[in-house]
């Protein structure tokens, strides 16, 4: 069962996070296209694993196939996602800065823009939705549980499209996670690292009170 009008993700890059979210889409039934920098041929032993509807290509190539498009690559090198191919889609971003693999990024080091905002302003005709950046990868394949479960675990999304949001709402439910909607990308830094809610396995109360609880990294140096 998959979402309506959605059959194939494509991923643009294939690390921890990307990968378990390839195992993790199969398993609920919807055809992959993984991508990475270093070309389709060096994903031939995660696609034999993943097993059928999982396919490699290049990031082209998943931003082509994919009804919805995965970026989950260092943010250091969003610059490289293709634009025109991703054109009216909508792209869900994982990503976090680290300033120690990523380089001093000085709005981000300002907080003046998010992460997710970064890669809007990159794919100004897509549809960016921030999710997937607060949970362990290991636990996408693992933590997820049935609709209805007591203290389900929860997952936040951000995005200034709200219809963007809902369709990631109901992937994210898919895939076995209540979803706490935190409203346009500039809100995003509240589930950025070092943040109460981040990689903590909440469920949606215990989500929502850790976002309303969230501090600027400016706030956390003087408190500090």
């Amino acid at each position: 069962m998959t979402v309506r009008n959605i059959s194939t993700i494509g991923l643009i890059g294939a690390g921890h996070i990307g990968s378990q979210l390839a195992r993790v889409a199969v398993q609920h039934g919807y055809r992959v296209v993984i991508s990475n920098s270093r070309g389709p041929e060096t994903l031939s032993e995660l696609v034999a694993e993943i097993g059928h509807g999982a396919t490699a290509g290049t990031p082209e190539d998943a931003a082509r196939a994919g009804d919805i498009v995965v970026v989950t690559i260092p943010l250091k090198n969003i610059d490289s996602v293709p634009v025109e191919p991703l054109a009216g889609k909508i792209v869900i971003d994982t990503n976090n800065y680290y300033p120690q693999r990523d380089g001093q990024i000085a709005e981000l080091d300002d907080e003046s823009t998010t992460t997710a905002e970064l890669l809007q302003q990159h794919l100004p005709q897509s549809k960016v939705v921030k999710a997937f950046n607060h949970i362990g990868a290991p636990d996408l394949t693992t933590a997820g549980t049935p609709k209805g479960t007591a203290h389900r675990r929860a997952l936040a999304i951000f995005g200034d499209d709200e219809e963007a949001r809902a369709t990631v709402a109901d992937v994210i439910d898919e895939f076995g996670f209540d979803v706490v909607d935190g409203g346009p990308l500039a809100e995003g830094w509240r589930i950025q690292r070092d943040t109460p809610g981040y990689v903590k396995p909440d469920d949606a109360d215990g989500l929502r009170a850790h976002l309303a609880a969230a501090k600027r990294y400016r706030e956390m140096r003087v408190d500090a």
